[in-house]
């Protein structure tokens, strides 16, 4: 597959980290594979996470075909950005042509990148996983690489400004491949949320401390945050998607 943008996007993106001073802490990378079609599943905290999640392969030469909404896609700069580095659009209303494609571009070699959440987690911590990552790979044959980021919510996320102040610590956890068989996709589905749920775990544990005092509105509940717990976020969510569906309504009427 031909890139032209995405090499430079990249190396602008790391001089834009280290204009930040950005520090990042990342473990595991080596469990990306350098060849072959790998499908890379990252948690989704923050709008920038595919950036992130795209870095955590770098280290193996892997450029990553991220899974996105289509409204990426529509936007007039966004969407030929997106376009030329062959990222994937996904039309959630027809999901099928954009699992087609990502079989056929594990087929051919390629790294792709999904959410198995689908949406952005304003709890901090795993939301219910969709089934579509464990199909999309036993379908391909290639293993499911776990990607954990934190940090990058910090930055620009749900329900709060954006914030990209200097010096702050970005961790990447990259987890041991996983090789679903796609024979119980439920079952295989809650065991890479478990997996994934314990790098998190550790991931936040072992973030620096004085980057998360306790009340800081991105640190989960259960670790002393002011996060909305699970339970909370997911009303958040119902109520966002009824006042999506308002506006729509309401546009359609003229």
């Amino acid at each position: 597959m031909r890139d032209i943008t995405y090499p430079p996007i990249i190396g602008t993106c790391k001089l834009t980290f280290r204009m930040l001073g950005q520090r990042f802490k990342m473990t595991g990378t080596e469990n990306v594979p350098r060849h072959g079609g790998v499908l890379i599943a990252c948690n989704h905290i923050g709008y920038a996470d595919f950036v992130y999640g795209g870095l955590g392969a770098n280290p193996s030469g892997r450029l990553v075909r991220f899974m996105a909404k289509r409204e990426i896609f529509d936007h007039p700069v966004g969407g030929p950005v997106m376009r030329s580095m062959h990222h994937i659009e996904v039309d959630r209303g027809e999901g099928l042509a954009s699992y087609r494609k990502a079989v056929d571009y594990l087929r051919a070699g390629e790294a792709v990148g999904i959410f198995p959440e689908a949406t952005i987690s304003r709890a901090m911590e795993l939301k219910e996983f969709k089934t579509g990552a464990v199909r999309i790979a036993a379908e391909a044959g290639v293993p499911i690489v776990p990607i954990v980021l934190w940090g990058t919510q910090r930055m620009l996320t749900k329900d709060h400004p954006k914030d990209f102040s200097r010096g702050r610590t970005i961790s990447i956890t990259v987890g041991t491949p996983m090789r679903p068989s796609g024979e119980d996709p439920v079952a295989e589905t809650a065991e890479l949320h478990r997996v994934m749920s314990s790098m998190l775990d550790e991931t936040i544990r072992s973030h620096p401390p004085e980057e998360q005092p306790p009340g800081s509105w991105w640190l989960p509940a259960r670790y002393g945050g002011s996060a909305p717990t699970l339970e909370e976020a997911a009303r958040l969510d119902a109520e966002e998607r009824e006042e999506r569906a308002r506006r729509r309504a309401a546009k359609q009427r003229g």
